[in-house]
């Protein structure tokens, strides 16, 4: 890796804040700073600082893995970072954020994990090609109508409010068909941002497209399919570790052992112990999107998915 002749022990790697680190910690008080700014000022130089700190990261990563929210990053990261841990025989249960892994055995690739919000406001471009082009890529898509669902959970459980206004998300109290058919966060805002890479897909010399649903029907093909486009190899023994530890029950399980403490990772936290709702884990259940709406309403967001949605990514009526 560049820059690294000798790795860390996991104590002192701990112990001392990385380059992204600091720069997060520095961004953070230079928005909080300018918060006394009217707030259109405020917000816009806030996404530009973030933006800028995605583009810092994505200069340092050996690969950057994309998704919109709520399309199965955290559980993409669950296996990343026990295959990696178990494979470089690392103890500490810190998940997968950026370097932290690779600070502790450079052999391990630094993964740029994003959900591609903020990077043209510092570029100034939204072309995803311009702003992605000389990078290795993963794309991780799911269908829009189980990601809108999944996203109005965390949108209203999880999400902190300043938050929510930095990236325009509705802040009155919403339905769950009036909020994934909205324009603010719902399917629509999922369809422009799946389209957006749908129209560039065909530019990127190195991208792999991954799609939750293949995930869940065979999740060692595609872990292993995964980790031989970062050019890394693993036996089945250690894919299998990998997808087992990251299933679904013990996924829950290791959030509520995080309930009201720090562990393995501060986002793998319920905001209510005593609602399943409000778990960072809730189903994973593909095609779950219906179990929520009317079969009205249900008809209503196929019709929107079908006309709106490049078949680059097939999700039709029936799924």
């Amino acid at each position: 890796m560049p820059g690294r002749s000798f790795d860390l022990p996991s104590k002192i790697a701990d112990m001392m804040p990385s380059t992204a680190t600091f720069r997060t910690g520095l961004r953070i008080a230079a928005a909080t700073a300018c918060r006394v700014l009217p707030e259109h000022r405020n917000i816009a130089l806030e996404r530009w600082l973030r933006g800028y700190e995605d583009a810092k990261k994505l200069e340092r990563a050996d690969a950057v893995i994309v998704s919109f929210g709520k399309s199965g990053r955290t559980w993409l990261r669950v296996m990343l970072t026990r295959y990696f841990t178990r494979k470089h025989d690392l103890s500490s249960p810190v998940m997968m954020e950026f370097d932290e892994l690779n600070r502790r055995n450079s052999a391990i690739p630094i993964l740029f994990f994003t959900h591609d919000n903020y990077l043209h406001d510092y570029t100034g471009t939204d072309v995803k090609f311009d702003n992605y082009g000389r990078s290795k890529v993963v794309l991780l898509v799911r269908d829009p109508r189980d990601t809108a669902i999944s996203q109005y959970f965390q949108w209203k459980h999880r999400i902190r409010r300043r938050k929510k206004i930095i990236n325009a998300y509705p802040l009155d109290d919403l339905g769950v068909y009036d909020f994934i058919a909205g324009e603010a966060a719902g399917i629509p805002k999922i369809i422009r941002f799946m389209n957006a890479w749908a129209r560039d897909l065909d530019r990127f010399a190195q991208l792999s497209l991954l799609r939750y649903e293949d995930l869940r029907a065979d999740d060692h093909r595609e872990l292993g399919r995964l980790l031989s486009f970062l050019g890394l190899s693993a036996t089945d023994a250690e894919i299998e570790d990998a997808v087992a530890y990251a299933s679904i029950e013990n996924m829950r399980n290791l959030e509520r052992q995080n309930s009201g403490k720090l562990g393995f990772n501060i986002r793998l936290k319920p905001a209510d112990a005593n609602d399943p709702s409000s778990f960072k884990v809730r189903r994973g259940k593909v095609g779950g999107w219906r179990d929520y709406l009317t079969p009205e309403e249900a008809e209503k967001i196929d019709r929107m998915v079908q006309a709106d949605l490049s078949p680059v990514f097939r999700y039709g009526e029936n799924q």
